[in-house]
């Protein structure tokens, strides 16, 4: 189906219409998800919650960006607000533990759909890493790196000049490698 023809059912509240969009891009909105958030029931959750907002809102779509980067825009705003939240959480929970003696929260391990069993352990590792990184760094890692999109998409979705993207990038490598360094001289 052309997209527009999608994006005009979409419109009329077609019910095949949005079942097309939800066939379409579940998996490819979960791995997103699940590549910022890192773990399995919040991304699935968030997946469903990216379509409830497309079906919401498609009346406010104004067609200037193509489906596709209004969706992954919608994925990565609501997984960034997720971050967020456990981030108010993490600090809550780290001044509790100040004052109460309680462990402060952990990166839960997940695995991510497009890992082969043998790289587990240093997806995990990889993972964890990236999720120290500031949030548009990791938004454009993800989204460069896991998701394989061009620089001009991820400008789009996120909203920024590719070359805003070619340096948040490059800051993100640098922190990985970083953050990567330290593990690795730390297991030897």
């Amino acid at each position: 189906m052309e997209e527009n023809v999608l994006i005009n059912g979409l419109k009329k509240r077609d019910k095949d219409s949005f079942e097309e969009l939800v066939n379409l891009y579940k998996d490819r909105i979960y791995n997103v998800t699940i590549g910022m958030i890192q773990n399995v029931e919040d991304a699935e959750d968030l997946t469903q919650e990216v379509f409830v907002e497309v079906f919401n809102s498609i009346g406010d779509f104004r067609e200037d960006s193509s489906l596709n980067t209004w969706l992954y825009r919608i994925a990565v705003n609501k997984s960034l607000e997720l971050i967020r939240k456990r981030s108010r959480k993490k600090r809550f929970g780290f001044m509790t533990s100040i004052f109460a003696e309680t462990k402060e929260m952990q990166i839960p391990d997940f695995e991510h759909p497009g890992v082969k069993l043998e790289n587990k352990e240093r997806a995990a590792v990889m993972f964890k890493a990236i999720a120290k990184l500031p949030e548009t760094q990791r938004t454009a890692f993800t989204l460069s790196k896991v998701e394989e999109f061009s620089y001009k998409e991820i400008s789009e979705i996120m909203k920024v000049s590719v070359a805003s993207v070619e340096s948040l990038l490059f800051r993100a490598k640098a922190n990985l490698k970083k953050y990567l360094e330290n593990y690795y001289f730390d297991k030897i």
